[in-house]
């Protein structure tokens, strides 16, 4: 399993897709396949951020990673709140804030921890 953990790159194709996925599903095509397609790539950055986490335990700092994984978790369940409730036609005006706070604090965090691409020097 080391090709999940060689790089970040997997990790950040996988949940840069996902999100590219999130956006059409939710303001382009209320098609199923999207849906589908989405929660794939959800299993996929759950995979490969579970993988670097285990990996980070050698950085000493697991509890970062640890916060940096809930964060991960709540944004996916933040994407798929928004698209299960946009499909039922009921207001999602709180979980678009909070996908957005997540998604920043994740970003945030994944930049700045030491496995991460090193943007924010």
């Amino acid at each position: 399993m080391d090709f999940l953990t060689s790089s970040t790159h997997l990790h950040i194709t996988a949940w840069v897709v996902a999100l590219v996925l999130f956006l059409v599903g939710a303001f382009v095509s209320k098609s199923k396949g999207i849906h589908m397609a989405l929660r794939l790539f959800y299993i996929l950055t759950i995979i490969t951020g579970g993988a670097l986490f285990i990996e980070a335990m050698d950085y000493g700092m697991g509890m970062q990673y640890g916060i940096k994984f809930l964060l991960g978790i709540l944004v996916i369940g933040m994407m798929e709140m928004i698209l299960v409730r946009q499909k039922k036609n009921k207001p999602t005006t709180m979980f678009w804030i909070l996908f957005a706070v997540f998604l920043f604090a994740v970003l945030y965090m994944g930049f700045k921890l030491p496995m991460g691409q090193n943007f924010l020097a």
